[in-house]
């Protein structure tokens, strides 16, 4: 069994709880926030906290891995908690703490000793196809790329990390695709019932061939179905000679959230398959509680924003 707490109660938090109380490989220590909640949704066997990082200070050692659900500005002064009690954290906030980490794309280098960095959830939609388009292009320009969400999705930290989230998203475009010039939209629809929709455009060089061909693109999708069942794409098309279209979507799975929510079902889906890349290397390696990095550069500079 693994140890696991959750660390931010919001929408991604609670959504996160009831995906992980379906894995029989996981024990759940602790489900904590910063303020008083409703516990009425939560299981009896479930410990919950308002202290926030206080309650680690306190319960120094509790977990083997931690989720930072909370926002990009708490999460760096969380880690230092963390690195200081060899609790690997899996962050779910824009942080730019650690090494980002997109299933199946890239690899836990260091899977027992460092933050994983589960970049955004707009990062987790795009940056698969981006990878792939990449590799069969060759020459990408410049890259779009657009999501829409529900405003009933975009909670506080959501909110207050909108800047984090293009910065942190075009950051983790530049490092893993071949793309250096892209830019990064978000846009929080006010209707209630809009599905997560992300469009990538790209702009390719004068001489790239429209005649390439996309033939293994639903190999690719079936991959990514394996972790985020309701990622969906049409196959791509070029608007003009040198601009080629995607478009996707996708559709929470309801374990806690709307089937609206699948910005942050797509983000947790991540997360959980990060686990359990984790959990594999911990059977494998026995000195795992003393092999952690702490040699990780966090900017504490940033000052809280006024809502937190």
């Amino acid at each position: 069994m693994i140890k696991v707490s959750i660390i931010g109660t919001g929408q991604i938090g609670f959504d996160l709880l009831y995906k992980l109380l379906k894995l029989n490989f996981v024990e759940i220590v602790a489900f904590v926030g910063r303020r008083i909640t409703s516990t009425k949704t939560l299981p009896d066997n479930i410990l919950y906290s308002g202290k926030s990082i206080d309650f680690f200070i306190t319960n120094p050692r509790c977990c083997d891995v931690v989720f930072d659900c909370t926002d990009a500005f708490s999460s760096k002064l969380n880690y230092v908690v963390f690195s200081q009690q060899n609790i690997r954290v899996i962050d779910l906030t824009p942080s730019n703490i650690g090494e980002f980490y997109i299933p199946k794309v890239t690899t836990l280098k260091n899977s027992l000793n460092m933050n994983i960095n589960m970049v955004t959830c707009g990062g987790q939609v795009c940056i698969p196809l981006l990878n792939y388009l990449c590799n069969k292009l060759h020459s990408v320009a410049y890259a779009e790329i657009i999501t829409q969400i529900s405003s009933d999705s975009a909670g506080m930290a959501t909110r207050i990390n909108i800047d984090k989230y293009i910065e942190t998203t075009e950051k983790a475009i530049y490092q893993i695709t071949s793309v250096d010039n892209c830019k990064v939209i978000l846009n929080v629809n006010p209707s209630k019932n809009t599905t997560m929709q992300t469009t990538i455009y790209l702009r390719v060089s004068s001489n790239t061939k429209r005649d390439v061909v996309f033939d293994d693109l639903d190999d690719l999708i079936t991959s990514i179905q394996d972790y985020i069942p309701n990622y969906h794409t049409n196959k791509p098309v070029w608007i003009t000679d040198d601009i080629l279209m995607i478009h996707i979507n996708v559709l929470g799975t309801q374990d806690y959230i709307s089937k609206y929510s699948g910005n942050l079902d797509i983000i947790n889906c991540a997360a959980i398959y990060a686990l359990r890349e984790v959990y594999k290397n911990m059977n494998v390696n026995t000195n795992v509680n003393t092999n952690v990095n702490t040699n990780v550069n966090v900017n504490l500079t940033d000052s809280l924003p006024a809502e937190l």
